[in-house]
């Protein structure tokens, strides 16, 4: 049973949701605003949090930077904010979905399980039997077990996400890719307009593997199409 962390300061909202996630097979435990998130999080180690970004004190946002200090949890914000901008900030700063208010507490789940297995296909269980995948390209080595990637020999920090993205970049040098078929590579359950998310995901990337962000060498724009991965480093 995995276990999901919800927090939001009305406890109105944190009841329902848990009440809802535990009738359809989850383990919930809550927290009412950002700090105690961040102690839940130690705590309880969950499986995904559930964190609404317009709180008093500590606001999702910086809990979530706090976080992904630490740890690379699942995070799908909640906020009941609209604008496009106001979204895209959130997955900037570490979240890996997002959800306006009011929402259905069915998508909600859907959007739980969906992140819970893109999580799991990147981070499979280790066996004995198992050999790593490793893909080199240039001065890149990916490993898929160990889920890690290398620039020179050094270690380039990446979310789930992230990483399924390089993945398939570097799997398929010089091919361009549209946002929908880089969004349904790692996302099974895509919904329509989450194809602008991959623009904040590519930018996190650069800013991690590219020597100059502003000047990618790596992942290339191809205006008016998507992205795609050079052939020449």
């Amino acid at each position: 049973m995995k276990k999901v962390l919800v927090v939001d300061d009305e406890e109105k909202i944190r009841t329902m949701i848990c009440d809802y996630l535990q009738a359809v097979g989850f383990e919930t435990v809550t927290a009412s605003d950002g700090i105690e998130a961040i102690t839940q999080t130690v705590v309880e180690n969950p499986d995904l949090i559930v964190l609404d970004i317009m709180m008093p004190g500590l606001d999702g946002l910086d809990c979530t930077r706090r976080i992904r200090q630490k740890s690379q949890v699942p995070i799908i914000m909640v906020t009941a904010k609209s604008e496009e901008s106001d979204k895209l900030i959130g997955l900037e700063v570490g979240g890996d979905d997002y959800m306006v208010k009011p929402f259905s507490l069915k998508e909600l789940a859907a959007r739980i399980r969906a992140v819970l297995r893109r999580t799991e296909n990147a981070n499979p269980p280790e066996t004995d039997e198992k050999s790593p995948v490793i893909i080199a390209h240039k001065d890149l080595i990916l490993n898929t077990e160990k889920m890690t990637l290398l620039r020179d020999n050094k270690r380039v920090e990446l979310t789930s996400v992230q990483f399924e993205i390089v993945k398939l970049f570097i799997n398929n040098p010089g091919r361009v890719y549209t946002r929908m078929q880089i969004l349904n590579s790692f996302q099974q359950d895509a919904f329509e307009g989450y194809e602008r998310t991959i623009d904040v995901h590519i930018k996190n990337i650069r800013k991690v593997l590219e020597r100059v962000p502003s000047k990618p060498q790596y992942i290339e724009t191809v205006w008016g199409t998507g992205y795609r991965f050079s052939e020449e480093i």
